[in-house]
This record gives structure tokens, sequence and C-alpha cells, in this order.
């Protein structure tokens, strides 16, 4: 039977919130050579991983989206590429080499180590069940950030281990949660860290230098050290005089840059969104002192979902997260990070942030060149501000990765419902656009004539070469890297029409499209 006069019947089955786990995205990567833990056959690395052949097609798809989006379709923005190791005064001019640290935490039974603004306590008070009395505060249950829900759990555990019977905790005093960075040492004191038995096992906050530390040159002293990026803007702000002498900007604008950042994390975690190698695509867009900021702040978080958007990540998984004024860096006006409702919860994807001058005073300051802007309209000089919508690229890819994974059934070739993994990528964002089969490898009219096919749309998109197994077996593992369209040349297209079916990857509908209109 011809492949076109196939029924597919497809149930749309969605995927459900317990189906798409970070375990299912780590063995769907893994498996069809998205992404592999780095240094896999030593055991991997914690915080590194490689992009495989998949993967880095579907990362360079995502940085030309970006680049399309905020640099060839603005005239006010332009690019730039700075190095990875720059002068060590630049990190000591923006502060990191100082201050750039993390809070961290270490159980002294388990031998964890945690980031201290991570972990969150809630008090523990338990209410006998009988006569309604309440013990007062007896202890502290502590949780990672992305695990807030457990807190009832791990009150549980606490009662256990304190032998109280006839009671139960005090739901209401359980959601006054903070930060373990907040805590007294009598807090501390009761507090029962995440993975431990007993209270008081973590230890007091200490800053934890994140930047790696490297040496440039033939000796291997204080004078030789350099550092690794810890992000890409300082590159951006270290250029900003060049590129306003040798371009006709003007303020406002914005430089642009893609490129791999460095920290040196505590606890990384979470499959690619917290790793200590990651991808940035950073703006800083330079704007007047007396520019309304807060309109152009608004203005660019649209501008940013709405590319998200263009993407294939649905608006109603994006959401706003606005820094009170209290969380602030010292320098911040505003700050708005965009989150995604990941697996492991709703985080941060983008922060936006609107960073006033510190950084080019800074500079200025320590290199002792001049920054200022001359404003021909109003003949004025200034130390622009900024506007820095900072995205991560990694963080991107899972969101992509979460948002495409779907879980339906659809009907083989003999009419039986089957379950099938169908990644629905934008088409722009899939690995492959269009993979081509011929429904028989060991007739060479067929292999000829999709091999003609194929190296047609070559010319065009990135297209996939398949032969191997049963037709329905190969829309399979299609469907599953998220190809959107297949093509098969069948004997109709020989001998009839010179037709080829194509079938679509989320409907499964199929239809008969002559070659010549494969690129239309």
């Amino acid at each position: 039977m011809p492949i076109a006069s196939c029924t597919f019947l497809i149930a749309l089955i969605m995927s459900e919130s317990t189906k798409t786990t970070l375990e299912n995205l780590v063995t769907l990567c893994k498996r069809r050579g998205i992404i592999f833990p780095s240094s896999d056959i030593y055991g991997g690395y914690a915080g590194f991983f490689d992009y495989g052949p998949l993967g880095v097609e579907i990362k360079n798809n995502v940085k030309q989206a970006w680049w399309k989006h905020f640099v060839h379709r603005r005239d006010d923005i332009v690019g730039l590429d700075s190095s990875i190791i720059m002068h060590p005064n630049i990190w000591k001019a923006s502060g990191h080499v100082d201050g750039f640290s993390d809070p961290m935490v270490d159980c002294k039974e388990s031998k964890f180590r945690y980031r201290a603004d991570q972990l969150f306590m809630a008090p523990v008070s338990f209410i006998d069940q009988e006569s309604g009395e309440e013990s007062g505060v007896v202890a502290y249950a502590c949780v990672l950030e992305d695990k807030m829900e457990e807190l009832p759990k791990r009150a549980s555990q606490i009662r256990k281990a304190l032998g109280k019977k006839g009671v139960k905790a005090n739901e209401e005093l359980l959601k006054q949660t903070k930060e373990y960075t907040e805590a007294t040492a009598e807090e501390r004191a009761l507090t029962w860290g995440p993975d431990a038995t007993a209270a008081g096992t973590l230890t007091e906050p200490r800053e934890f230098k994140l930047m790696f530390e490297t040496h440039v040159g033939a000796l291997h002293d204080e004078s030789s050290v350099a550092y690794l990026r810890p992000e890409t803007a300082q590159g951006i702000f270290a250029n900003y005089k060049n590129v306003l002498d040798t371009t006709r900007v003007k303020v406002p604008f914005g430089i642009a840059q893609i490129g791999k950042a460095f920290r040196n994390e505590i606890t990384p975690r979470n499959f690619v969104f917290r790793c200590r190698e990651f991808e940035q695509m950073e703006i800083e867009y330079f704007i007047s002192p007396d520019a309304d900021w807060k309109t152009m702040h608004r203005e660019w978080i649209d501008y940013c979902i709405n590319w998200y958007e263009s993407i294939g990540l649905p608006r109603d998984m994006i959401g706003e997260d606005v820094h009170p004024d209290e969380k602030l860096a010292h320098y911040a006006k505003a700050c708005t990070d965009l989150t995604f409702d990941f697996p492991h919860g709703k985080q941060e994807l983008e922060g936006i942030a609107v960073r006033g001058n510190f950084d080019l005073t800074q500079h200025q300051e320590h290199s002792k060149k001049n920054l200022e802007y001359f404003d021909e309209a109003t003949k004025e000089k200034y130390v622009p501000h900024v506007i820095e919508p900072s995205f991560g690229l990694d963080r991107a890819v899972l969101a992509l990765l979460t948002a495409a994974y779907c879980v339906d059934e659809v009907a083989n070739d003999k009419g039986k419902m089957e379950e099938r993994v169908v990644m629905r990528f934008d088409p722009k964002i899939a690995p492959y656009k269009v993979a081509v089969f011929p429904l028989l490898k060991n007739k060479e009219v067929l292999v000829g004539k999709a091999r003609e096919v194929y190296e047609q749309l070559q010319n065009r998109w990135s297209v996939f070469w398949d032969v191997a197994g049963a037709i329905g077996r190969r829309y399979r593992r299609q469907d599953e890297i998220g190809t959107p369209y297949c093509v098969t040349v069948d004997f109709d297209t020989i001998e009839k029409d010179d037709c080829v079916t194509v079938r679509d990857r989320d409907t499964t509908k199929q239809e008969r499209v002559p070659v010549a209109e494969l690129e239309a």
C-alpha cells in the first residue's frame, strides 16, 4: 500500500508536568546526541557539559535567531566579540576581584556544600492534636530554594527524629521562610540542614570567590595572575570607546555580544541550568542620564518576551520577577528577571537591569581614559547609563527543550496506537528542518530519486538522510529530535506524478507535494 494512502490517526495527549521531568530531558539529550556530560568516559565533570551533533545545531539556531532579532533588525545595536581573558585590572575596576563571590555553607554531617542564599528555612512549632497547645519554635526546617514545597515533609521528618507523637507542625508558621544568610547564631543552632539528621550541622556562611584564576606568560607568580571572564559585559564596557570612535552610533545605542563565561559555582545543578562554563548573550544599551529609563526598561522587557515567543516559548510559561529595592545591586536603579517554568520550578531565564553608569565610571577612573560622550544635540558631556538585557544561552536551550517535550499517541502502520516522544520545536530552532527517505533502501530507483530531493533541499535547509528501518520507525526517530517535516519518495513519485509524501511532525498529516514545489 502506498505511503500516501496510509491513514495515521493521532490522539494528541499533550505532555503532563509529571512527564516533562528533568530526568526525561537528560535521558533524551544523552540518547539523541543533544547534550552529553563533559568528560563522559572519565565519569563526567560536575558543572560542565558538551553539546552533541544535534545540540550544537539547536544552540547555533538560538544564537542566530537572537542575533537576527537584536542586532540585524535594529539600527541602534552593533556587535562585538571580546576575548575571554582580559587585563586583570578590568576585573579590579568592575569590583569582581574583591566582591564577586557567593555565600557558602558546609554541612558537617553530610559533607554537602550549599550556597547559603539558595537555602531557605522556616520555623517548626508543634501543636498537640488533643489539647491544641503549641510547643513554640523548637527547630528550623531548611530546604533548597527549588524544593520549598518539601518544607512540610521536612518538618514531619524532624518531628519523628525528635520522637514527638500526637502532634503536628504549625503549617502557617512554615510559610514564614527566609534565607539562611539571615539566620542568627541561635537560629543556626536549631536549623536542620536539607540532608542532616540533627540540628546545628550547617556552618556559618562564608564568602567563596567565583572567578577561575589562571596565569599568563612564562612566570607563575602574582604578576601573571589573570581570570577567565565571569561575564561578557565587561568586554563590552572595555570596548565602549573603541566602538564609539570607529562607528557612527549615537546615544541611545547598544553593543551586543555572545560568548563563553566561567564561574566556579559552589553547587552546579539542574542539568545545564547552572553550570561552571556557560554561554551568555548580552546587550549593553547606552542611554542618556536624563532618559526616561522606566519606559525604556519596560520596552526592553516586552521586546525580550516577544523574542522568546518567536522561538517557541509559550507566553504562559514566562513570568516576571521584579527585584525589590533592598535586593538591588548598589549601582542599579531597577532589575526585572524573566522567569520560566522549568522542570525544577520557576527560575530565572534572563535578567534585565538598569545599571546606571557605574561600570563606565569605574573603568574611566581606573584606566585614566575619558569615557564621556559628547551629545551633539544638547552640547553636553556625560558618562552614559545602561540598560542590560542578559540572556543565558544554555538556560534558553533548556527552556526550549522543556517547552517542546511532549508525549502523545499515534497509530502505527498496522493501526495500533502507540506512544511516541515528540519534540515540538519551532522550525527555526529544530536541528533539522526536514528529513528525506526513500520508501525502500534496496530499490536503486527510489534511493537515487530521494538522493536528488535530499541534495536539492540541502541548498536551503539542514536536511537529514535516513534509509534504515521501516518508514514508521524512521518517522518516530525524527519526531524525537523535533524534525518538522519528513519527505518520502515512493513508487508513485517515479511512475506517476513526480510528487512526494510530506508528513507533518505535529499532526502526522500527510499530503502529496510536487518535487518542484518543496522549497516554496
